[in-house]
């Protein structure tokens, strides 16, 4: 296995950190993978907030699904899904003057436009992430930075056409951290289809889902429960978490599309 499949490979999410500075020199050798990541016509839609401000991070750790080892984390970074750098450009390059000599009026971004910016922002995410595994730091994605768009919006000081589609912790992960298990992935036969998509029938989930069954835990709180699916279910997409970054989406979007 080359070195590029062993650390793909190998990579886990990491929430714990040793209390350990990362050097300037990996921050920047980080961003120069990040910023080669493949982007749509070389527009590269999105921008990357580092927070550097422990006031910042604390809020975050908050704001973000009440998770502490945010506010630890020794890099954080946010990824922007961003048409406004691109927008703002049109405005000041004289698009709109050459659209009505045209008999035109000058397009502004649509949803469409949001989708590619958000591919774009995500692309770059898992090159700084694959890159940060490279250099022996662990990270974890945090998608809740899609929830309470209009505290985050204020907070990052983010214009109409930029959405915090991710964000990303980096740090050296524990000696524990290090020791953890992997997470079991689903079989490539349930994920992968040739040509076509492939609805699965009941007897697929029930081999899909095997493992994940056998672990079921038990308890008061799993009362009622009895398979994946809606154990599932409850914990992911009805909790609260779930049902305010539907809302915070559609904050967006509403936004986005007011232009």
């Amino acid at each position: 296995m080359n070195q590029v499949m062993d650390v793909l490979m190998k990579r886990k999410s990491v929430r714990a950190y040793e209390d350990r500075e990362i050097s300037a020199e990996e921050r920047a050798d980080i961003l120069k993978a990040t910023l080669r990541a493949p982007t749509a016509g070389n527009l590269m839609l999105y921008s990357i907030l580092d927070v550097t401000d422990q006031k910042i991070k604390e809020c975050l750790a908050i704001t973000c699904d009440n998770q502490p080892f945010i506010a630890r984390a020794p890099m954080v970074w946010i990824f922007l899904a961003d048409y406004q750098r691109w927008h703002d450009y049109f405005i000041v390059s004289g698009v709109e003057e050459l659209c009505k000599l045209k008999g035109t009026s000058m397009q502004k971004p649509e949803e469409g436009d949001l989708f590619l910016a958000c591919s774009d922002a995500l692309i770059a995410a898992q090159n700084a992430v694959t890159a940060a595994e490279s250099l022996g730091l662990g990270s974890c994605y945090i998608g809740d930075i899609m929830e309470q768009y209009e505290t985050h919006k204020e907070l990052l000081h983010l214009p109409q056409y930029v959405f915090p589609i991710g964000m990303v912790v980096f740090g050296y992960p524990t000696q524990q951290q290090k020791e953890r298990d992997y997470t079991s992935r689903f079989d490539e036969k349930f994920i992968v289809f040739e040509n076509q998509y492939h609805r699965l029938d009941g007897r697929e989930f029930d081999e899909m889902f095997a493992e994940r069954q056998s672990q079921l835990p038990k308890g008061k709180s799993m009362e009622g429960i009895v398979n994946v699916g809606q154990a599932t279910y409850l914990r992911k997409f009805s909790a609260d978490y779930s049902v305010e970054m539907r809302r915070s989406v559609r904050a967006i979007l509403k936004e986005w599309m007011n232009g």
